[in-house]
């Protein structure tokens, strides 16, 4: 059976008889009994139970946030196998969301608890999704959503969405994120930040902000003051923003301000050509005047920063930023259970991240009294699709929204024995196919594919359609390319990109993952220097080690700088796929990983 009450944690995961929540963790509130049929292939749910048998919390406090982010356009429930590599190192060594695996069970004392297992980690994934099926799906939000803002009440409802909303499905990119705005809308989020929604055009962007019901903030994005010059407007042109940097929200007798924070690196991960005028970063001294402001000024009883940081970076935010009560991040697609308490001058400030495409939501209920929090609760929700009746009028919107392109959406392209996945700092299954079908198709000896964090999974024994395909390759700039690359260029690419997921500094930290490779197997030091952590570059087919002054064939897409001139991604997956056919037997080129032994971020 489903856990019926969680327990309490302390951040060492020890289970307390008295506790503070504010100094430690509310996981989950009562869920109900949900029926587990581990060893059958049937799944069995009863008819007659309702959403409110399995998702009604315990009554708390008066004010209540919903969260969710990272949904990578996915309105239909999605299989989505969590990592079993998430390397932390140095401060945040053996600490979420850097534990996986049997590791993260014993850690949070859910061994044993299926759903639970299934939900927040890869143990048994293949079994388990079997039997409880897909998860997420917006019509299977909107229901859960609704219940939560009604059973609370609306008037002390805020719904919460941390971006990375409107890329990573095929009708997402037809409609240049359109379809998502209106699940937005249907969904009613009151507030909004991006990442990906900025590699559509910019006039595209502030096209479906304009559509968009909800606030759209950022207080760390900023219109450059030759293109202010030229005419492009801005938000505020005295102090450059591009948006609004933060809303002011009345929940019931509560006053709370909400601060946006976007994803810092957007010109650098994507491309800038789309988003010519616009300069981003971190900017926590910005932050910092901010919230000193709104503090100040407004006098608010919470502070929250909706944040696409990622979260690590949104752990040194909290270290470095004070007056801050809670960060609700996203972006490291981690699906976090626990509010992380981190200290800084001033307090503790709490962080908060909801997983991605669907699979969770975060609630969080505040006890506000005489202008302070003087409790909360916090829960990370799984999204059981298998348990929730899906909302007729979202439902409807998705059906009308997918007809247009349904016969291509539905087109079979291969079949598959194995599973298809990505999420892992290093190569996963779905990678690997990408990767042979560059060396395949373009002729190359060396492919590289970038180490996104987006993409659902595809169970073994499934027909892989054109949507699935769409699900880790929908992008604005899918274009390949197949150029002669020096073995020493090759080296600084892995050696750049394992800087950006591996430095030391976490406001260094880009996010995603390594660059997924064919053809090649190498070396990796995580904790070694810039320009030291790749050796032994090899060549997988000769044995042969590259050479630094030797030039290879080298396939892949992508290109943040200048448009590739080859065809999209997409196409050169399916003609591989349908020459193959059949996927079995995979290998999955994985590096030789030193310093890792004992690391709970790795199976």
């Amino acid at each position: 059976d489903f856990i019926v009450t969680f327990f309490i944690y302390t951040v060492k995961g020890i289970k307390m008889s008295k506790f503070s929540r504010r100094e430690f963790v509310y996981m989950m509130a009562i869920l109900g009994a949900a029926p587990v049929f581990a060893n059958s292939h049937t799944r069995m749910v009863e008819t007659t139970k309702k959403i409110e048998d399995y998702y009604k919390l315990k009554p708390f406090g008066n004010a209540r946030f919903i969260h969710m982010t990272d949904s990578h356009a996915q309105l239909l429930p999605v299989y989505f196998r969590e990592p079993s590599v998430n390397l932390g190192f140095y401060g945040n060594l053996g600490k979420p969301p850097h534990i996986v695996g049997e590791k993260l069970l014993d850690y949070y004392g859910i061994k044993g608890n299926k759903r639970l297992e299934y939900a927040y980690s890869c143990v048994n994934f293949e079994e388990h999704a079997k039997v409880m099926g897909r998860t997420g799906g917006f019509a299977q939000i909107k229901t859960v959503v609704d219940y939560l803002r009604d059973s609370f009440g609306k008037d002390k409802t805020l719904m919460l969405d941390g971006g990375d909303t409107w890329q990573g499905s095929a009708t997402a990119l037809y409609t240049r994120g359109k379809d998502m705005v209106g699940a937005m809308n249907l969904l009613g989020v009151d507030v909004a930040v991006g990442h990906w929604e900025f590699t559509y055009k910019a006039e595209e962007v502030l096209e479906n902000i304009k559509a968009l019901n909800a606030e759209f903030l950022a207080q760390n994005i900023f219109v450059k003051e030759d293109s202010m010059m030229n005419g492009v407007e801005a938000f505020d042109e005295d102090s450059g923003h591009a948006f609004k940097p933060y809303t002011i929200k009345t929940l019931g007798k509560a006053r709370v301000a909400i601060i946006g924070q976007a994803f810092p690196y957007t010109t650098i991960a994507n491309p800038q050509r789309f988003i010519p005028d616009w300069t981003f970063g971190i900017k926590e001294d910005s932050m910092q005047e901010i919230v000193d402001m709104i503090r100040e000024t407004e006098k608010p009883d919470a502070v929250i920063v909706l944040s696409h940081n990622g979260f690590d970076t949104d752990k040194k935010m909290a270290e470095v930023c004070t007056g801050i009560d809670f960060i609700m991040g996203g972006h490291t697609h981690d699906g976090v259970p626990e509010a992380v308490p981190v200290k800084n001058p001033d307090g503790t400030t709490y962080v908060c991240n909801a997983g991605s495409n669907g699979k969770f939501l975060n609630v969080l209920d505040l006890d506000i009294q005489n202008g302070k929090i003087k409790d909360f609760k916090f829960t990370l929700l799984p999204i059981f699709s298998d348990l929730i009746p899906e909302n007729k009028e979202m439902k409807k919107y998705i059906e009308d929204v997918r007809l247009p392109y349904l016969k291509e959406l539905t087109r079979p392209i291969a079949t598959t024995e194995e599973t298809l996945f990505r999420r892992g700092n290093f190569n996963g299954s779905w990678d690997q196919i990408i990767c042979d079908a560059l060396i395949d198709v373009k002729g190359a000896q060396i492919s590289l594919s970038p180490g996104f964090r987006w993409g659902t999974s595809v169970m073994p024994n499934q027909t892989i359609t054109f949507d699935d395909l769409m699900t880790q390759t929908a992008m604005t700039y899918p274009e390949t390319y197949a150029r002669d690359i020096k073995g020493s260029e090759i080296k600084l690419i892995l050696e750049d990109v394992a800087d950006n997921l591996f430095n030391e500094d976490p406001f260094y930290q880009q996010g995603g993952d390594m660059v997924r490779t064919g053809g090649i197997s190498y070396k990796i030091n995580p904790k070694g220097k810039m320009g030291e952590r790749i050796t032994d570059i090899v060549l997988t087919k000769t044995g042969m080690k590259i050479e630094a002054n030797k030039s290879y064939k080298v396939a892949g897409w992508s290109t943040v700088g200048a448009q590739s001139e080859g065809e999209p991604v997409w196409e050169t997956v399916e003609t591989y796929l349908k020459n193959v056919k059949h996927i079995s037997k995979l290998k999955v080129d994985t590096p030789d990983i030193i310093g890792v032994t004992g690391n709970p971020g790795i199976i």
